[in-house]
């Protein structure tokens, strides 16, 4: 590769440009990777409750409704979810996690009050209203989870692509700029040798031609005497 390079001092100046920069680009990712990782690591934390929760909530919800359909029946179970008018209303938005933007999730109308639910008092009973309030809760952690695990899925492959940057300028083109530098460093180094091997032998050549003119003179003098 380094020997495809022309040995000039121009090429030198601009390898030694490119090693400064991608020393820098190479330095700035590894800020970028090590931070990703520990924003990561909080996320990560914070799935890991979510999912705790969404199986907690789960099975908190399933008791709830099995025991309302054994206590009231599963033809009051499903007028009273049919009864429902206003439905959750979901907004994504999205914020910037160290350039990485990842969603946020609102919603409203998640939890309801008894009027708001549809099915009116008379229409109610007490495992009714405590299987809605546990699946108004499931549905909240289940749109909470949503969004952590998203916001970790794309700050991972985030990671992951500044970690392929970081090691291809790590171990590919930065070798590479240094393999260029030392190539050209030395055919430079070699070139000023040999210039400076010509130098001295034309220094040498010419003295050794001023001293034959000197001592041709002095014969032509010698013999004018």
């Amino acid at each position: 590769m380094a020997k495809d390079v022309k040995p000039t001092r121009k090429n030198l100046m601009a390898i030694e440009d490119r090693i400064e920069l991608s020393e820098r680009g190479h330095d700035t990712l590894e800020q970028k990777r090590d931070g990703l990782i520990m924003e990561f690591m909080d996320i990560l934390d914070q799935a890991q409750d979510v999912r705790s929760d969404l199986s907690d909530d789960y099975e908190t919800a399933q008791r709830k409704i099995d025991m309302a359909r054994a206590m009231e029946g599963d033809v009051a179970v499903r007028g009273a979810a049919a009864a429902l008018k206003e439905h959750p209303e979901i907004t994504t938005q999205s914020k910037n996690i160290m350039g990485v933007v990842v969603p946020q999730i609102e919603s409203s109308k998640v939890k309801k009050s008894l009027d708001e639910r549809g099915y009116g008092l008379l229409g109610s009973s007490a495992r009714i209203d405590e299987a809605a309030d546990a699946y108004e809760e499931l549905l909240e952690t289940i749109i909470l989870a949503a969004e952590v695990e998203t916001a970790m899925k794309k700050m991972l492959e985030e990671i992951e692509t500044t970690k392929r940057r970081v090691n291809a300028l790590e171990f590919t083109l930065l070798p590479q700029l240094y393999e260029n530098q030392e190539y050209i460093e030395q055919k430079l180094e070699e070139q000023e040798r040999e210039e400076i091997f010509r130098l001295k032998k034309i220094k040498a050549k010419k003295e050794e031609e001023e001293e034959e003119a000197e001592a041709a003179a002095e014969a032509e003098a010698v013999s004018a005497d």
